[in-house]
């Protein structure tokens, strides 16, 4: 089994590609080690790895985010096995049981229903514009709400604490959203 590792904007943060999928559906973002205990087995075992503080699968890939401290050539080895061994275990990414734990898209959503055509607009290009080029750099960004004028969007793996965060969030999506969709005045980030 090889690996690819890319470095993401963050760098506290990177993205490891083992050449298979990893998540089917979806997203999957661990801030802590207790939330990955009941709902992922190879989340649970990253956690593990003295200084990693951040998990986050996507289709093809996983990102990891590490504490201040210890650099990525210190730790790159120690993941990386931890990621060859629990493929080569044949356990599965996620637990069955711990699926239904999982946020899903839609949930924790606030805008007023007359807002509903924006908001679908909105969604449309999140999907296909900005989520893709997100995932490159090993990130996701799910709509929250939408409220006078301004979308509320959650960032997860490589783009949480990413210090190029607010100006992909001020300058490349809120321009791009207002351009289509004129009634956007503003974006921000909700954890």
């Amino acid at each position: 089994m090889f690996i690819q590792t890319e470095a993401t904007p963050n760098p506290a943060t990177l993205k490891f590609l083992p050449g298979r999928v990893v998540l089917e559906e979806g997203t999957a973002d661990f801030r802590e080690a207790e939330s990955a205990a009941e709902t992922s087995p190879l989340a649970e075992r990253l956690f593990s790895v003295s200084g990693v503080t951040g998990v986050f699968f996507g289709y093809d890939f996983i990102t990891v985010t590490k504490e201040d401290g210890p650099d990525w050539q210190h730790l790159k080895p120690a993941i990386l096995g931890t990621i060859m061994e629990h493929f080569m275990s044949g356990q599965p990414v996620m637990a069955k049981a711990g699926l239904g734990g999982l946020p899903v898209s839609g949930e924790g959503e606030f805008y007023d229903e007359a807002d509903e055509e924006i908001v679908s607009t909105i969604k449309e290009l999140l999907d296909t514009r900005v989520r893709p080029a997100v995932a490159q750099d090993g990130g996701d960004i799910t709509f929250r709400g939408y409220e006078k004028g301004t979308v509320f969007l959650h960032m997860k793996g490589a783009c949480a604490g990413c210090p190029s965060s607010t100006a992909t969030l001020k300058h490349g999506i809120q321009n791009l959203l207002h351009h289509f969709v004129p009634e956007v005045r503003e974006v921000e980030q909700v954890l």
